[in-house]
């Protein structure tokens, strides 16, 4: 079976996100002053060939884990569905 994968990746809320705070600070410039606190990460689609939704999700999780985030500065969150 193949399952497509959603994953988001965001720096850990307690890091400073300077390119986040770079587009906050420029929103003004747009005319979009009302909107602050801007956090920029990363978001991946990949597919999974595997027997049950429970196994593709395991090897996403294996994925983000080992290759995909860099845990010590992000977290992830993740969906998975029949492709």
């Amino acid at each position: 079976m193949k399952f497509r994968a959603e994953i988001d990746i965001m720096p850990l809320k307690s890091l400073l996100d300077p390119q986040g705070k770079a587009v906050s600070a420029s929103m003004g410039n747009v005319g979009l002053s009302e909107i602050g606190n801007v956090r920029i990460g990363k978001h991946i689609t990949l597919e999974i060939e595997a027997d049950s939704k429970k196994v593709a999700a395991s090897k996403v999780d294996e994925a983000c884990k080992k290759m995909l985030c860099n845990q010590i500065m992000e977290s992830f969150e993740f969906t998975v569905s029949k492709a």
